[in-house]
């Protein structure tokens, strides 16, 4: 039996620590694991954790991250409440095994610490990594400060592990900005964190012998599509309202009230932007200083869960926007960027579809600041007025030398 931690109400961590505490909470019986930064110190803490006694489960070293990744299969398969974390480079390895894991139905929570992808060599934040895992048919929520990595690992648990749902999950934070940033985080005791998710139940585990099952076959033109299109459509459906239903339950435990997608200042709003991560923060402060010093109805729309896609909370979020920024932090390389395709395909069914324009911005771990984002807004007012573009569809933002634009 683990022994319990003490914790305070509220406890000074970064994201890692919080991510790392969130699985302690919830007994995992298998991490494995290999390090990269910046997620490396939630695998570490939780190893701490196993080493101090907090923890009754087992902990595997191994030898790259499409290893731990292999290794969490495994245990899952067989099982167990399974978790790891990664970050980038270590991700993208991991890319041939997430399909796996989601192919077999397996409730792993893999914590993304977020950072660029090589080349060149970065160890900062941006969205390369999270978008790549897009279509790996994981559920995907993201944290936009240490206090949502803390939570969003219950609801990641709590989902997933749902035997009308049974898919992993991520749970996404920036890389440095959120990882390594220290706030209070509000804790739950460990009885209460533990009870929330509730006691892990195997479902056609492999360690069942009386109901033996087989996991990863191979089905060829005869059956492959079937397969894709249920975990599609029977499974992937299905999960927006399980989340819904974890988030309500999680604040009537907690007062914290999170939603599919984020809404901010949106009421009046007749110019926005849409973002994830820890730039949601720093626009929401933006878009209060444009209503109050330049008259803009400036909003702010947060992208909470980002798989499976939110086409319809999408589309009552920018009911009677006029225009809209769509920030992407990941390099496109010849195209639009990602977040502005996806609320492309929301729009353009619309009665009033607003004016749509893209900002790359922060690649690497460049800084989103003020100044760009007041920039940005007041080019969504002028395209407002005019009712079309009036800069190009498509800029970068904040890059040295002269301003770049695609399209």
């Amino acid at each position: 039996m683990a022994d319990k931690m003490e914790l305070r109400e509220i406890e000074v961590w970064d994201g890692n620590m919080a991510a790392s505490q969130a699985m302690r909470q919830v007994q995992i019986d298998v991490v494995a694991a290999y390090p990269i930064t910046p997620s490396t110190p939630i695998v570490e803490n939780y190893g701490n954790f196993l080493a101090n006694g907090y923890v009754d489960g087992e902990f595997v070293m191994v030898e790259s991250e499409h290893g731990a990744m292999s290794g969490c299969i495994g245990a899952a398969a067989a099982g167990g409440r399974v978790a790891t974390a990664t970050s980038s480079q270590g991700f993208a390895l991991m890319v041939e095994t997430l399909y796996q894991a989601s192919g077999m139905r397996l409730p792993i929570v893999l914590n993304v610490v977020n950072r660029a992808l090589a080349a060149p060599l970065n160890v900062n934040g941006d969205h390369s990594d999270m978008y790549l895992g897009r279509d790996s048919g994981w559920i995907q929520l993201d944290a936009y400060c240490p206090q949502e990595a803390y939570d969003m690992n219950f609801i990641a648990f709590k989902v997933a592990e749902d035997h009308d749902i049974r898919l992993p999950a991520m749970v996404h934070q920036d890389g440095f900005m959120t990882s390594h940033t220290a706030q209070g985080v509000r804790t739950l005791d460990d009885d209460t964190a533990y009870n929330f998710v509730g006691e892990f139940k195997p479902m056609n585990d492999m360690l069942d012998f009386e109901h033996p099952v087989t996991h990863g076959v191979q089905t060829e033109e005869d059956w492959h599509f079937e397969h894709k299109a249920r975990q599609h459509n029977d499974l992937m459906t299905k999960v927006l309202p399980k989340v819904e239903a974890a988030f309500a339950e999680f604040e009537a435990l907690t007062g914290r009230k999170y939603n599919i997608v984020e809404k901010y200042d949106m009421d009046d709003a007749d110019v926005a932007v849409v973002c994830m991560g820890t730039s949601v923060e720093t626009a929401r402060e933006v878009a209060k200083e444009m209503r109050e010093e330049k008259g803009i109805k400036a909003g702010v729309i947060g992208i909470r869960v980002f798989r499976p896609w939110p086409f319809e909370q999408i589309v009552e979020a920018v009911s009677g926007i006029k225009a809209i920024a769509a920030l992407d932090r990941s390099s496109p390389h010849g195209t639009v960027g990602m977040l502005f395709n996806e609320f492309a395909g929301c729009m353009i069914n619309t009665d009033k579809p607003a004016v749509l324009t893209n900002y790359i911005y922060g690649l690497g771990g460049r800084d989103l600041t003020k100044a760009h984002l007041r920039e940005i807004y007041t080019e969504l007012q002028a395209n407002a007025e005019a009712g079309k573009p009036t800069t190009p569809l498509q800029q970068y933002i904040g890059v040295r030398g002269p301003k770049l634009s695609f399209l």
